[in-house]
């Protein structure tokens, strides 16, 4: 307790040294999209229209290569610790396989922002989807016992955006509050209400807003999914290619690199026997991320109109690459987060059925993997996997009293070990040793502040990843990548990030240097052979 004191006491002056230099620390507003593909919005080449995110991104900078680590569950426990997901105990789902990295539960060998955060004076605040403990009557790792002040949100991973299942305020279990209900709604409602309530106060506040927005099901209001009839009848054939002409054109993606073919799985648009409906999906998922800018949009109006907008530091992400899965009508089996009956009564119709339309409350289907393939435009694979499109997310940065250069790309690479990192540095906080009596693991990431200052930072000299035994490891511009349970294969990024010219034959020491640093990160960061987890 007494160097969790210390570490405390440290944390104050290093806030109070801060403030006396002149410089009044920044809110902080971190802001996470569920499923969403690297090029789904307008600023990073996607026609669906989002005028707020892309407003954020004219006002401050994007990140071109920035990573996350391929699933909604490692994701939320690397950007809420700062460490890879296996070193906080989340190597994969919630389920426990009695080994440290893969317990589905956070860990007391890390911290989370909000922990860090709260110490050094700062008010912490979280709206929207948690889901870093399992969904069980213990609450010992909800929110509030994790650092935050307050919550509104799911415990859960997935939910009916209309009746949503583990919706809970602070510590509290409650029901969706009205029939006109809808989460993407809801959880800006409440994020807002936080910003209205703590930008009075003479301290900085950190808000976390985790949208679901896209993750299936496809939930989206009638005047939203009006918007984007008749959108995607070309398919995604043609839609691929859009987008990546605009991506070239807007400087995210290099000409050089080479559009992935068609998933074999998937047919060309023109064998598709299923067109209406397949369009219908795309129109649904393109209407979800709509309503989450509107709802972007007025998270920053509340924020313009409290006066606080020249020092509240905004980011932007998503939690992994689009979505490929395909939800099955399950016959016996029933998903806890899927509602058998709408909330007037009516039977939910669970899974992909091209005879229902989706949209509605009573039904609860998925997008699919030819639309996941075009959401990661131009790359390979989806959620899961850890080649560029199961790891690569927008990441956009507003701040106007510190960024000058605005509607910048930069190209620097970057990883969600990173964000506690930097919202560390700004806030004059400290990273703990030690935090209520427990150990902490020291922190992986490194502040992004020197990017957001126009300037470049000393990076990381590899990143890594592991998920479901998809593993990579990046070393500058070269990354050597396996989808389990496949061979190692060796990219040139520079000449080739859509992984289509495996350099490990004309580079063979190079492929071996990098397997070798691989497997020493995966020994110290609680990383196990996939088949082993399986089995545990």
């Amino acid at each position: 307790m007494q160097t969790t004191r210390r570490a405390f006491l440290g944390s104050l002056a290093g806030a109070a040294a801060a403030t006396a230099a002149g410089r009044k620390r920044p809110n902080i507003i971190l802001m996470m999209a569920d499923d969403m593909g690297f090029s789904d919005v307008g600023c990073y080449g996607g026609e669906i229209h989002t005028p707020n995110i892309d407003r954020l991104a004219g006002e401050g900078v994007r990140f071109t290569q920035f990573y996350n680590t391929a699933r909604c569950c490692p994701t939320r426990a690397t950007l809420l610790t700062g460490l890879y997901a296996h070193q906080a105990g989340i190597g994969h789902m919630m389920d426990d396989r009695h080994l440290p990295g893969y317990r589905g539960d956070l860990n007391r060998q890390c911290v989370t922002i909000a922990e860090a955060l709260r110490p050094a004076g700062y008010h912490t605040l979280m709206s929207g989807k948690w889901y870093v403990t399992p969904v069980t009557e213990s609450k010992h790792n909800w929110p509030l016992q994790r650092g935050f002040e307050h919550f509104y949100g799911t415990i859960g991973g997935a939910a009916s955006y209309y009746d949503p299942v583990t919706l809970t305020r602070d510590n509290t279990s409650i029901r969706a509050e009205s029939r006109s209900y809808y989460y993407t709604d809801a959880i800006a409602d409440n994020a807002s209400r936080f910003i209205g309530e703590y930008a009075r106060k003479p301290e900085p506040f950190f808000l976390y807003v985790a949208f679901t927005s896209p993750h299936w099901p496809l939930h989206a209001l009638p005047e939203d999914i009006a918007k984007y009839r008749g959108r995607y009848k070309d398919g995604w054939d043609a839609l691929r290619q859009e987008r990546h002409e605009r991506m070239i054109r807007l400087g995210i993606v290099d000409r050089r690199w080479k559009m992935t073919p068609r998933d074999p799985d998937v047919p060309s648009w023109r064998e598709e026997p299923h067109k209406e409906w397949q369009a219908k999906r795309m129109e649904v998922y393109a209407a979800q991320i709509d309503r989450m800018d509107q709802n972007v949009g007025r998270i920053l109006g509340k924020v313009k109109q409290a006066g606080i907008e020249e020092n509240t530091l905004i980011l932007f992400l998503a939690d992994n690459g689009g979505c490929a899965e395909e939800l099955r009508r399950t016959g016996k089996t029933w998903p806890y987060h899927a509602p058998v009956k709408t909330r007037d009564g009516r039977a939910v119709r669970y899974g992909n059925d091209p005879g229902v339309t989706p949209g509605p409350d009573d039904t609860y289907e998925s997008y699919g993997k030819g639309w996941a393939n075009a959401s990661n435009t131009p790359f390979r694979l989806y959620k899961h996997w850890v080649h560029e499109g199961g790891i690569s997310t927008p990441l956009i940065a507003r701040w106007p009293g510190v960024i000058e250069k605005k509607g910048t790309l930069t190209h620097q690479p970057g990883h969600l070990i990173d964000l506690m990192a930097t919202c560390v540095d700004v806030a004059g906080a400290a990273y703990p040793r030690t935090y209520q009596g427990n150990r902490i693991t020291p922190l992986e990431g490194k502040s992004l502040r020197p990017v957001l200052e126009g300037r470049r930072r000393e990076g990381h000299s590899e990143i890594f990843w592991e998920h479901e035994g998809n593993r990579a490891v990046r070393q500058g511009n070269w990354k050597l990548v396996s989808r389990f349970p496949g061979k190692w294969e060796l990219y040139d990024l520079a000449a080739d990030r859509t992984e289509l010219e495996d350099r490990t034959a004309d580079h063979p020491a190079k492929a071996g240097e990098l397997k070798q640093k691989w497997e020493a990160w995966a020994g110290r960061a609680n990383v196990v052979p996939w088949d082993q987890v399986m089995k545990a």
